[in-house]
């Protein structure tokens, strides 16, 4: 894009009341004798990094939560603008985690994010005090990333979620939909029980009521079938292998054979993932590549969340020493270790058969990706170690370790935004260049958002604060992979 012109800025200041007329501007250096309104913030001499270009010795300006201008180091600058000198530093648009659990724990969840320049979030399980934190988020009440939520879970009978709304009939799940509406869900969540009958009805009513809806991949639906009826993202990976198997039919009559216990549906759920580790050997790249255009065609995304995937192939105690627990209720650290029980492989031939499942499934998403299907960062945050706003940058890495290059990651943990005048000023200061090492995302120096700037100091004592609301008792937690 073309810098930003006098002019240009001229008119954005005009148009947001912060400021306007002769004698506004000066080169270089901002003077302090005029107040401006709307806290202009300048960010000189720093490298852009975003989905569509690398721009060194850049200025970006920001006011009332808006990107102003970008331009080159001398650009002209309102007097009493705010200017942040940062050559050697790299700026690229905030982070979305995708797939979030516990935007509830408000005093731990959204501050966690925030301090990892993570400015939006996707929570995956919606009630109604998220909806209305939601919205205290939006006038400014409570400093967070922007939430869009989910509506409850719905899912089919013998879920393994004990809060899940269960439907049984079509009509049920028509119901279920309105409700969501009305709760105010951005959209519709679905789960891994449900019929093909009742989906199919769940996908016509969000299309009447303007929803979309995501979640998992049905156990009774196929991946592509759900695509076909408008699902936009499939979470966990869960699907993928089947969907991409020469013996998919057969292990797909298998899954509708296998007996059901109702008093002990997980066990159901572990035998289909057993079903789904020995479909990933028979992977066929002429099925992916089919699959791969009709979840294009659908418009569908995969959102791996490939951290908490990792946790769930591992030894128990693999994660139990992690520095960040610390930043975790008390509740959540005795959940985590206890929960994991139900998953972890245990002997040495089930941590290695699980930990070759993992690759193939991470591979199997490089290869989605590079025939052009969307991936989103999601971490599943709220599950065993997967902690909120940190696990972020490790689903970076994984994603460059599953194969997609630095510049591929960062658009899917960025929803590939673009920074242009105009667009909301939710941006992240890093100390290092994210294209040459993606671990570089850690590396973060300040995060601006909402129109605030939080520097080094404040990001330390939103960190000190978090420590210590995590030693405060809360409810006790009800949660699984979801």
């Amino acid at each position: 894009m073309t810098d930003t012109t006098r002019r240009e800025v001229l008119g954005w200041l005009a148009g947001l009341g912060a400021a306007a007329g002769t004698g506004l501007f000066a080169p270089g250096r901002a003077g302090a004798s005029v107040d401006v309104t709307g806290g202009v913030t300048a960010l000189r001499g720093v490298t852009l990094v975003d989905s569509s270009r690398v721009r060194s010795n850049t200025t970006i300006v920001l006011a009332d939560n808006r990107i102003l201008a970008i331009g080159t180091h001398d650009l002209p600058l309102p007097r009493g603008a705010t200017v942040l000198d940062l050559p050697g530093k790299f700026v690229i648009p905030g982070l979305w985690d995708m797939h979030v659990h516990g935007a509830y724990l408000e005093r731990i969840t959204l501050p966690l994010c925030l301090v990892n320049g993570v400015t939006g979030i996707r929570e995956m399980w919606g009630v109604a005090p998220i909806y209305e934190l939601r919205e205290r988020i939006e006038r400014g009440e409570v400093l967070g990333p922007r939430l869009v939520v989910a509506s409850t879970i719905i899912d089919g009978p013998h879920s393994t979620l004990p809060f899940a709304l269960v439907v049984s009939t079509p009509d049920e799940g028509r119901q279920a939909v309105r409700d969501a509406k009305a709760q105010g869900a951005d959209f519709v969540k679905v789960y891994s029980y449900l019929d093909r009958a009742t989906l199919a009805a769940i996908a016509d009513e969000c299309a009447r009521h303007d929803l979309t809806f995501a979640g998992h991949c049905s156990n009774h639906v196929a991946l592509g079938d759900a695509s076909d009826l408008g699902q936009r993202t499939f979470e966990h990976m869960y699907g993928l292998s089947l969907a991409t198997s020469t013996r998919e039919d057969e292990l797909r009559q298998r899954i509708a054979n296998l007996p059901l216990d109702p008093a002990n549906s997980f066990a159901w759920f572990k035998q289909v993932l057993e079903l789904e580790r020995e479909a990933a050997s028979s992977h066929s790249r002429s099925k992916a590549v089919r699959l791969a255009k009709l979840l294009r065609r659908n418009g569908s995304a995969l959102c791996p969340t490939m951290v908490a995937m990792r946790v769930l192939s591992s030894p128990a105690d693999k994660f139990a020493n992690d520095p960040r627990l610390k930043y975790m209720p008390v509740s959540y650290r005795d959940y985590w270790r206890d929960g994991l029980k139900n998953w972890a492989p245990v002997t040495e031939q089930e941590t290695r058969q699980q930990a070759e499942f993992l690759k193939r499934r991470m591979e199997q998403v490089a290869e989605m990706h590079d025939h052009g299907v969307d991936v989103l960062v999601g971490t599943d945050a709220g599950n065993p170690y997967v902690f909120s706003g940190f696990s972020v940058h490790d689903e970076l890495e994984l994603l460059v370790q599953a194969g997609l290059s630095p510049e591929a990651a960062l658009r899917a943990g960025t929803r590939g935004t673009r920074l242009v005048p105009g667009g909301e000023a939710n941006l992240v200061v890093l100390d290092g260049h994210p294209l040459k090492d993606i671990r570089n995302t850690q590396r973060i120096h300040t995060v601006l958002t909402r129109g605030r700037v939080l520097g080094p100091a404040e990001r330390q004592r939103m960190l000190a604060d978090v420590e210590k609301a995590a030693q405060e008792p809360i409810g006790a937690v009800q949660a699984r992979c979801c």
